[in-house]
């Protein structure tokens, strides 16, 4: 939970110190938030003076997907995203917007990395910030291929097709930009994509750990047994591919059934096959 909501207030500072002065759009849920917000301050001379109505804007927008979270994906990750998304919306309503740098092309990159690397973490932790990104959790169990960068990327691109005819070119080129950056950034802090192969030698009776691991993991294993060749001590081989993000829980698990055991990790395989993505 606090990864959840530090996650979300580097979002906040990443869109109110360098997208929001520079006049950009971030994409995805948000940016069609700000699009509204500009639209409601131009044609109806609505103005809500330090309050960033599109942080309201995006939660009220969020609450079907949070049900659609909740019937699709599982109570913890429901619950680790409405905080996300209630911290979010709390940090982008409260920090004022300010000018750090005024080079634009800075604030795309500067921001996109910040507000991006704020995303990943969040959804490394467990949750979402909601919106596309929670569609985009629900392709990749769909789809292996897919991945929730290239989801908000796919989006950006019909909302900057609306944004082309109501707002300024250049504009709305800088706001890809960051688009870009951020997805990217997303990407490369929210390992899911990273596919990892686990190996594990262990003396102990593998039972209970086997039982643990299906049973908070959902992982597949397969078990040799084996005997030691200096030694010839007999013990198990444990064969585990799980996502990057999930080794840290898996050796807590083995580690609690045996401290001694020997674990081999080998990132970035490749997998052909049932291999399930998921997030919690």
């Amino acid at each position: 939970m606090f990864g959840c909501i530090v996650g979300a207030l580097l979002y906040a500072v990443g869109v109110n110190f360098f997208v929001v002065p520079a006049g950009l759009y971030t994409g995805g849920v948000m940016g069609l938030c700000q699009v509204i917000r500009t639209l409601l301050a131009r044609y109806l001379d609505l103005h809500f003076q330090s309050i960033d109505i599109a942080g309201v804007i995006y939660y009220m927008i969020n609450i079907p997907i949070f049900i659609i979270a909740f019937a699709r994906i599982g109570r913890r990750f429901f619950a680790k995203t409405l905080v996300t998304v209630t911290a979010l919306s709390l940090s982008l309503a409260v920090i004022p917007p300010v000018t750090i740098v005024k080079d634009t092309m800075a604030s795309c990159v500067v921001g996109g990395i910040i507000s991006g690397a704020g995303v990943g973490i969040a959804l490394r932790m467990g949750a979402s910030s909601g919106g596309m990104d929670v569609v985009g959790v629900l392709l990749t169990k769909w789809r292996q291929d897919f991945s929730v960068g290239r989801v908000n990327l796919l989006m950006n691109l019909v909302l900057y097709g609306i944004c082309l005819a109501l707002f300024d070119v250049e504009i709305v080129v800088y706001s890809v930009i960051y688009a870009a950056v951020y997805s990217v950034a997303m990407d490369r802090v929210h390992t899911q994509n990273i596919n990892v192969e686990v190996t594990v030698i262990t003396k102990a009776d593998t039972t209970a750990l086997e039982k643990e691991i299906f049973a908070e993991m959902v992982r597949g294993i397969t078990r040799w047994s084996s005997l030691g060749a200096y030694t010839y001590d007999r013990s198990h081989i444990l064969y585990i591919i799980s996502s990057k993000y999930e080794v840290g829980r898996l050796k807590a698990i083995i580690h609690k059934h045996d401290p001694n055991a020997f674990i081999v990790t080998n990132e970035g395989v490749g997998v052909d096959g049932n291999f399930l993505k998921k997030l919690s």
